[in-house]
């Protein structure tokens, strides 16, 4: 099990790399995190939601990404409750007290998936979940420490030093475990390290003293390394030419999914920002209003944040704009949602821009979907729904998307400057971004620069297991994991 220091520390891109190394030897691997607290999800093979990084380490390992790999998951609808997730399906919202009590059930689902995974694969690599040294949570813990007891797991515990302060991490998250706890860690991973290992070498060395516990390598900060994101939202902008296209997104409050941005940021020929609350929405060439978790109160936070009066002077000077999944939704008359799935009953105005109104069911829509755009020449697109609302009105006469399933999806607006549809990775493949790039903009140079997503993310996780495989101690992992085997060349993709 793969443990961390904080939240961001580095778990999931080390268990990630680990399941590639295990799967380049040959050796049948399988990730899994018990709980995840996530707004990025992915759907399975066997029609459930999971965490999207562990769809991410599923591909590493080379299976497919199904339910078990992450059996609860919680999607926060507000600051105090939860939707909870479990195996693949939502069976409720919850808010911290009230998912406390379901704790012992949650646990049951977490070993069954743990049961099943140990019993089809020779190797299990296990991602906690943001540090166990929270205390307030240690009581019925199913995500930390308190699972790696429950099945006697061996825990290697990582920080990240380019936060700075990684030995106060590492020794103060272990000060304050219990003693049976403490023996659990087998040797910690300083992820992201800058500079000349030479000067390190005190400290590891402190380190080791002072605990008693080795240190299994130090893995090098990796410029401009892309894998899908577990949640946070990137702080940085990529590196866009001088002439590049303005594209733009609101920071909703309950954004999810917004790993949809992924192939725009990365193309250098687009300059892509979230806008987040307190600051003016800049000027651009395309406006994409991304997925969200409470689709009612981030419309009431566009609003608040003058995005509304933004947008219609966007349009207004002829720019485009993209509505995805939460987005189509905003976009149309009224949204209703009647059982108060999403936060109170009721119903609010949508920005009325598109002529359809949207209801919001219990019954989640699940699916993994293939298609085409219908934009002029038809370019292949892929991607998942993950919705519980139903649209219905007179503008999805003027669909997006033909489904290779047979459905229509999504609404164009009549004077042909608003696009929006329910699939999440419109921009993945780079046929599909480059047609809505030219979309967007006619002629730009960010159609022709549009990014292959699959294949930067196969090169990253290359790169990301070399990087691993060259700097931790594989020697001492192999008392734990099944190393033995030499990597062959087939192994790669």
């Amino acid at each position: 099990m793969i443990q961390g220091t904080t939240s961001d520390a580095g778990k999931t891109t080390l268990v990630a790399a680990l399941c590639r190394l295990l799967a380049r030897r040959g050796v049948r691997v399988a990730p899994f995190k018990p709980q995840n607290m996530a707004l990025n999800s992915a759907v399975t093979i066997d029609g459930g939601e999971i965490g999207r990084a562990q769809a991410l380490q599923a591909y590493a390992c080379g299976i497919p990404a199904h339910t078990d790999l992450n059996p609860v998951l919680l999607k926060p609808s507000s600051d105090r409750a939860s939707q909870v997730i479990i195996h693949g399906k939502a069976v409720r919202d919850l808010d911290a007290r009230g998912y406390h009590r379901y704790k012992p059930q949650a646990m049951l689902a977490v070993l069954e998936s743990y049961d099943r995974l140990r019993a089809g694969y020779q190797a299990v690599l296990v991602e906690g979940a943001g540090s166990p040294a929270e205390i307030n949570l240690r009581e019925g813990d199913i995500a930390n420490m308190g699972f790696a007891e429950r099945v006697d797991c061996p825990v290697i515990l990582v920080a990240d030093i380019d936060r700075g302060g990684v030995f106060a991490h590492l020794v103060g998250t272990v000060d304050v475990l219990a003693p049976s706890e403490q023996a659990r860690i087998v040797g910690f991973v300083i992820n992201r390290f800058r500079g000349d290992p030479a000067l390190l070498e005190p400290g590891l060395r402190w380190l080791e003293a002072r605990t008693g516990k080795p240190v299994l390598g130090v893995l090098p900060y990796l410029h401009g390394l892309f894998l899908d994101a577990e949640d946070a939202l990137p702080s940085t902008a990529g590196s866009a030419t001088p002439d590049a296209l303005r594209i733009i997104a609101p920071a909703f409050g309950r954004i999810s999914n917004a790993t949809d941005m992924d192939a725009l940021r990365l193309n250098e020929h687009v300059d892509f920002r979230f806008v987040g609350a307190g600051h003016a929405v800049p000027p651009a060439d395309l406006i994409v209003l991304p997925g969200s978790k409470s689709v009612r109160a981030d419309l009431q936070w566009l609003r608040q944040h003058g995005w509304d009066r933004a947008i219609l002077r966007h349009l207004r000077y002829g720019g485009k704009l993209i509505g995805i999944c939460g987005g189509l939704q905003i976009l149309g008359r009224r949204i209703h949602d009647p059982l108060g799935l999403e936060g109170l009953a009721g119903s609010s105005d949508g920005l009325g821009l598109l002529d359809f109104e949207t209801t919001l069911h219990p019954d989640k829509q699940l699916r993994v979907v293939q298609g085409q755009l219908l934009l002029g020449a038809r370019a292949a697109v892929s991607g998942y729904e993950i919705h519980m609302g139903v649209t219905t009105g007179p503008a999805l006469a003027r669909a997006t998307v033909q489904l290779d399933d047979g459905r229509l999806d999504g609404a164009m607006s009549e004077d042909g400057q608003i696009f929006a549809s329910y699939l999440h990775g419109l921009f993945d493949r780079p046929e599909a971004s480059r047609a809505l790039l030219a979309w967007a903009s006619p002629g730009h140079a960010a159609a022709t620069g549009a990014v292959d997503l699959a294949q930067r993310r196969a090169t990253d996780l290359e790169r990301l297991t070399d990087a691993v495989e060259a700097h931790l101690d594989l020697d001492l992992l192999a008392r734990w994991l099944p190393l033995g085997a030499t990597p062959t060349a087939s192994a790669r993709p």
